[in-house]
């Protein structure tokens, strides 16, 4: 039975729900500077890690970072918290796409969250030459 073909824009929504990607940390104090908080720099690379899956269960092909726009460190994540990492794909180009990454903290001890950082990060899809490609799989786009 042949299958449904699907719009580039339904490709894209069905393609940002299935790439949607969470990861918990625990702020330890190897992690943290010497006001107790987590460093800075920590906290980016745990979100670029993350904007990196997500973007890659995307694009299921090599992708680059080329920029972090605007991350907003709104509170401080104590040593000792728990931090859930949460990224999602929020726009799509030609070869390009971005995600938006929000770190909220907990406490270890009672139920309450809240959004720390937000962050947003933007990857291109690269070819064997590390040239761009389209960010849509191939095998999905029909011409």
């Amino acid at each position: 039975m042949p299958s449904a073909t699907l719009s580039r824009e339904d490709i894209i929504a069905q393609r940002k729900r299935v790439s949607k990607t969470t990861i918990s940390k625990a702020v330890f104090p190897e992690t943290t500077n010497h006001h107790d908080t987590l460093f800075g720099g920590t906290a980016m690379q745990w979100m670029d890690e993350v904007s990196f899956i997500a973007a890659t269960r995307f694009s299921r092909q090599s992708i680059v970072t080329v920029s972090s726009d605007r991350i907003d460190f709104k509170h401080p994540v104590p040593a000792g918290t728990i931090v859930e990492l949460t990224a999602s794909v929020i726009e799509v180009g030609r070869t390009s796409l971005k995600v938006e990454v929000n770190m909220l903290v907990e406490s270890m001890y009672f139920d309450n969250q809240k959004n720390a950082i937000t962050g947003y990060f933007t990857f291109v899809a690269v070819d064997e030459n590390k040239k761009p490609t389209a960010i849509l799989p191939q095998s999905l786009v029909v011409e």
